[in-house]
């Protein structure tokens, strides 16, 4: 059946204040970093569940909105999280699961296989992505471009978790099967992302990266030059 129509009238804004708009939220974004050093400061819930709102407004696929945010605030559960985390990744850096190319790769980052932000943190989010639904009756509902559209989620969630104030990390212990686990998370999900969330430690550090320049990622397809 199909959705019924509404009418759509989008804010249009003076070319000036539309530049101005797009510098601030650029400026703003260009401060976002991933944090591996957070405080243990609580943060109020209901800024997770607005951040949460603003991931689910993504497009998706046929718009089936194939997510799943998983909170998680217990103590317990954290630790849990995290020595499960820590097990797979030592397996990943130590144990020969990582290629040499990789480990040369992270070197520069000053990551290992230890993750004490995890106990760390007041929250952590675990993205799941929904391989398919299903229906009242248990039948199972196709989804389109599952990835696509969780990826898209999982931007818009870092973005709003910065715009709060808030850090945050894009956290993907692999394997992640442990997670469906101990989150007792239904077959049709699958694990995509976690996120820590908190503000930084005061006496936090993050390497001194540079982000590649508009003239590197943005390209002009042939005939578009004015």
């Amino acid at each position: 059946m199909a959705y019924s129509s509404v009418p759509y009238r989008a804010e249009r804004v003076s070319e000036g204040e539309m530049l101005d708009r797009a510098v601030a939220f650029r400026d703003s974004m260009q401060t976002r970093r991933s944090v591996r050093q957070f405080s243990p400061d609580p943060v109020p819930r209901q800024v997770i569940e607005l951040a949460v709102e603003t991931a689910s407004t993504a497009p998706s696929g046929a718009h089936r909105q194939p997510w799943t945010f998983v909170l998680i605030g217990d103590q317990e559960t954290k630790r849990a999280i995290r020595e499960a985390a820590e097990t797979e990744e030592r397996e990943n850096y130590e144990g020969g699961r990582i290629p040499p190319h990789w480990r040369e790769a992270l070197e520069p980052l000053g990551t290992d296989w230890r993750k004490p932000y995890l106990e760390t943190v007041p929250w952590i989010v675990v993205l799941f992505e929904q391989r398919y639904g299903i229906d009242t009756g248990g039948s199972k509902i196709h989804h389109f471009y599952v990835k696509e559209s969780v990826g898209i989620a999982a931007g818009l969630f870092v973005a709003a978790l910065h715009n709060a104030g808030l850090a945050t990390l894009t956290h993907t212990p692999s394997p992640m099967a442990f997670l469906s686990r101990l989150l007792d998370r239904p077959e049709n999900e699958r694990p995509f992302c976690l996120f820590p969330i908190g503000y930084p430690a005061p006496d936090c550090e993050v390497p001194a990266i540079e982000r590649k320049h508009l003239n590197e990622v943005l390209v002009e397809a042939p005939g578009t030059g004015v």
